[in-house]
């Protein structure tokens, strides 16, 4: 320590961790690096020593659409049992730490959790969008510009000129995808500080919030609470699963959510979702369903006005602590009632129940995500196209070989089977720029990108390595998808699908070698938040 310049003061205060993603592989965590520095004279003038550190991160937008999706996933334990070792390694007592991309939001939650020290969550915030003919553009827009370059609704010159200007500033994409929607889960749990989730990555306020994170750790530390796990219960977790679904957020929620409830000792799974999301209106029109961005919901009050308006209505548990040491509805009492446009009251909401939907029958018996914000039908009956990959499906719908009306599987690529459980933006922007969104349906058990839209199933439990139905589909056999009552199923009979898994057999062991080797071989379904370990202890130095 006195090798680090530390003097006996320093040595006799508490020890704080300072943990981050940052790091140039990503524009979501460039402007951690600053934040922290904030943090740590947070932590500094309220008579801590800070210690910082880091850990990884996997961007989303660059391992799209190939093999390094694999490692997106597993990104999220990577980071939760690396904030864990060094916290624990070196027994600080209190954690601040800073997230910016889809997988370190639940990865740093989960750290902080299982710790279970006094700590902050602090999102780096999202980007500014860009402008382009008039109308602010995300990097959504120019996912989907590849397809409609494809149907020549859109030039290659044009596409360009989009693609230099959609993401203008450092920060997480601007719309309500996994980033935005697990910051606003964060909040709506208490991990976060008020402002948190909706202030973007360039605003010069966000120096403050960090700071004043660290201060409260400090608070929290001498007041012996709350503690994460305090914060983390199954009334907060049915807060953030209402504010996602009142926003029509990622899918992804329905991923992390259990497993930050795992980390609490919390069973929480896909059907617990699935009741709040059937409970609670969708009352903020965002992007991809919607109209507006993370920096439209700031100027109108940011999450509190969403939250107050949930309260309000019965639908959010307003006596939840947060780690302001203040309750939840004491903390967005002063936010101001909705606007009207980017967040209504519940009285005009989009729909009466939320963006997002648990489908479950006997293609998916333990469920399978929809996100229903922003589609025309929520009801598909189609022939299955199926695909062992997500290779073999991109090169169909490159070169357009598919036809309107189908539903097209693709299968193998869940947590174990993928293994990693890739996301499949790639595929659904291309079908939704080449003017398909809602033409065809696409069901997997791999995940979708908070960006997705359309006609998109995922997270299909069991998966197809697993033994679920998804992998004993044919061409040809007819799926049925109906929204309004929660359902998904093949018309095949019970029989026929055991036969099927007779003839199947068990398939071979694959030699991953590695990380994936590893992940492969611990992981659980997704409807259980694809967890890695048995959950919650209360562990001890001596332990």
């Amino acid at each position: 320590m006195r090798g680090m310049g530390l003097d006996d003061a320093a040595i006799a205060r508490p020890f704080i961790g300072i943990a981050s993603a940052a790091g140039e592989v990503t524009p979501c965590n460039l402007s951690l690096p600053d934040q922290a520095e904030a943090a740590r004279a947070g932590v500094e003038a309220a008579k801590g020593t800070p210690r910082l550190f880091s850990t990884i991160s996997v961007s989303d937008g660059i391992s799209m659409n190939h093999a390094g999706m694999r490692f997106s996933l597993v990104s999220r334990e990577l980071i939760a049992d690396s904030v864990e070792t060094v916290m624990r390694g070196h027994a600080y007592d209190g954690l601040v730490c800073f997230a910016g991309c889809d997988k370190t939001l639940p990865g740093m939650m989960m750290g902080l959790v299982r710790c279970d020290v006094p700590g902050v969550f602090v999102y780096g915030g999202s980007a500014l969008p860009g402008r382009w003919r008039g109308r602010d553009v995300t990097v959504l827009d120019a996912y989907e510009g590849v397809g409609a370059v494809m149907t020549g609704d859109m030039s290659e010159a044009d596409l360009a000129e989009l693609e230099r200007v959609c993401l203008p500033t450092i920060g997480s994409c601007a719309g309500q995808f996994t980033a935005n929607t697990m910051a606003m889960a964060a909040e709506a749990m208490g991990l976060s500080l008020p402002g948190t989730a909706t202030l973007p990555a360039p605003d010069a306020g966000r120096d403050g919030l960090a700071r004043r994170a660290g201060e409260t750790v400090m608070r929290i530390l001498e007041a012996g609470g709350p503690l994460p796990r305090e914060l983390v219960t199954r009334e907060s977790l049915e807060n953030a699963c209402a504010a996602v679904a009142a926003t029509g957020g990622s899918t992804n929620a329905a991923l992390h959510l259990p497993a930050i409830g795992h980390e609490a000792g919390i069973v929480f799974t896909l059907d617990d979702v699935a009741e709040v999301f059937r409970r609670t209106p969708l009352i903020g029109d965002l992007k991809p369903g919607g109209r507006f961005l993370a920096k439209d919901v700031h100027a109108v009050g940011g999450v509190s006005v969403v939250l107050r308006e949930l309260i309000g209505g019965g639908f959010v548990d307003g006596a939840c602590p947060t780690v302001t040491g203040r309750s939840l509805a004491e903390v967005t009492a002063d936010a101001p009632l909705p606007d009207g446009a980017v967040v209504r009251t519940l009285g005009s909401a989009l729909s009466p129940t939320g963006g997002v939907v648990v489908l479950k029958g006997n293609l998916c018996p333990d469920g399978a995500l929809l996100k229903v914000a922003g589609l025309r039908s929520v009801t598909f009956d189609g022939p299955a196209r199926v695909f062992e990959s997500e290779e073999e499906c991109m090169a169909v719908v490159r070169e357009r070989q598919y036809q309107a009306g189908s539903v097209l599987v693709i299968r193998n690529e869940g947590p174990k089977g993928g293994p990693g459980m890739r996301e499949m933006l790639g595929i659904t922007a291309l079908i939704y720029g080449q003017g398909m969104g809602e033409q065809v349906a696409l069901l997997t058990d791999g995940r979708f990108s908070g960006a997705t839209r359309g006609m998109c199933i995922g997270y299909a439990s069991p998966e197809a390595a697993a033994g679920g139905a998804i992998g004993l589909l044919q061409d040809g056999d007819r799926i049925l998808i109906d929204a309004n009552a929660g359902s998904i199923r093949v018309d095949l009979s019970d029989a026929e699908l055991d036969g099927r898994r007779q003839a199947a057999g068990d398939a071979a062991p694959r030699r991953l070698g590695g990380t994936l080797e590893k992940y492969a071989a611990v992981v659980g379904p997704a409807n259980r938040g694809a967890i890695t370990h048995s959950g919650a202890v209360d562990w001890e130095m001596d332990a």
